[in-house]
């Protein structure tokens, strides 16, 4: 048995639901903004599949995703297949002129018994602050990404 565990972050960009949509679906930028992805790639002869690294200090774990439900300018829903087993979803709001507002929920498995109590004292806090921290050096990657074009 295992016990999932699920953090929801959000953040508002003062860029329009496309562009943060369009930012946020080329899977392999990903890196750029989040802290412990070191890469993403999407598989060539299915794109559907991207192979992923996470790697922090001493620990490394990969993992095989899938793309589940891809709604434009919505949502982006998948879960692993293979490999650290994780689900989640990228969903999009348009505030119209006031931007978007960018809200990413990601639920991993722990062994059962552990996870409430590692969630709790230790885990939750740092994977929650870890996501706010990506989310918001997306928030900044995306307003840099609208300064240049």
């Amino acid at each position: 048995m295992s016990d999932w565990l699920e953090h929801t972050v959000q953040v508002p960009v003062q860029v329009p639901v496309d562009t943060s949509w369009a930012l946020w679906s080329d899977l392999e930028q990903m890196p750029r903004w989040m802290k412990w992805i070191e890469s993403v790639e999407v598989q060539p002869d299915n794109p559907e599949l991207s192979r992923w690294k996470l790697a922090s200090g001493n620990f490394q774990f990969t993992w095989l995703s899938r793309i589940l439900k891809q709604t434009p300018n919505q949502i982006i829903q998948w879960e692993s297949v293979d490999g650290l087993p994780n689900r989640g979803a990228i969903r999009f709001y348009d505030r119209k002129q006031d931007g978007s507002i960018v809200k990413m929920s990601i639920a991993y498995k722990l062994p059962a018994g552990l996870g409430p109590l590692m969630d709790r004292f230790f885990l939750g806090p740092l994977v929650e602050s870890t996501l706010q921290a990506d989310l918001d050096r997306f928030r900044d990657y995306a307003h840099a990404y609208i300064s240049e074009t």
